[in-house]
């Protein structure tokens, strides 16, 4: 089975480095495609020199990128467009979420149990920042007005960590621009009914001032998307 690896990255020169090697560092079988939404820093630099420095193509770590910043909705759709795996899983450039936790990811597809895996960060992984109560809380109410549109009972929409087999991603058609891609692929995912198993996380959550980018705006853009992918779409 061949992982594929999307990572969407804009400015997180800081950090791409480290998610990469913490990436590669898990045992299995992949490909890492970054892709950099035209950041303003040296991302794209920092992940080319990690590419040199590892062999090139060896290093199983290719780049992508955009010329002007598109949001990370669309980095997800020029990687999944990219990808060559069986399975696709999304990863966040920054520390949130932690590669270690792949193996609890993998299991239900590995086990031919579930077409989509989400990650949950309230379901008691092995440790979770305690921080951003607003957030926890528009996270808990943008899910349950999903769950309500979608018939699921997700406790984590808005999770980075969603993997998918392959085939599940064909015929989808990525609108979103920025963070609303999260409940346009729910709902998307949701019409297919496909098996959908959630599994606990860990979670690393960061502020404002490490480089958090998600706002309320984007709370109001998910909210339209939840009513509108499945109404209008």
């Amino acid at each position: 089975m061949l992982l594929s690896v999307v990572i969407p990255a804009y400015n997180e020169e800081k950090t791409i480095r480290s998610i990469l090697d913490r990436v590669r560092a898990t045992p299995f079988e992949k490909e890492v495609l970054v892709i950099d939404d035209c950041s303003k820093d040296q991302t794209a630099k920092c992940v080319m020199d990690y590419i040199a420095e590892h062999g090139g193509e060896a290093s199983g770590v290719r780049l992508l990128r955009h010329e002007v910043n598109k949001g990370k909705g669309a980095g997800l759709k020029t990687g999944f467009e990219a990808a060559r795996g069986d399975v696709v899983i999304i990863q966040d450039a920054d520390l949130e979420y932690d590669p270690k936790d792949y193996a609890v990811l993998l299991r239900p597809i590995e086990e031919g149990l579930a077409d989509v895996v989400y990650g949950s960060r309230f379901r008691g992984g092995t440790y979770v920042r305690v921080h951003m109560y607003w957030h926890y809380l528009g996270n808990k109410m943008l899910t349950t007005l999903s769950n309500m549109f979608t018939n699921l009972n997700l406790t984590d929409m808005e999770t980075c960590y969603k993997v998918f087999r392959r085939e599940v991603l064909q015929g989808i058609t990525i609108k979103s621009k920025r963070f609303a891609i999260e409940p346009e692929l729910t709902a998307k995912i949701a019409k297919k009914r496909v098996r959908i198993y959630e599994v606990p996380i860990s979670y690393a959550g960061r502020g404002y001032a490490e480089g958090k980018k998600i706002g309320w705006r984007d709370a109001i853009s998910a909210f339209w998307a939840i009513v509108r992918f499945r109404f209008f779409d």
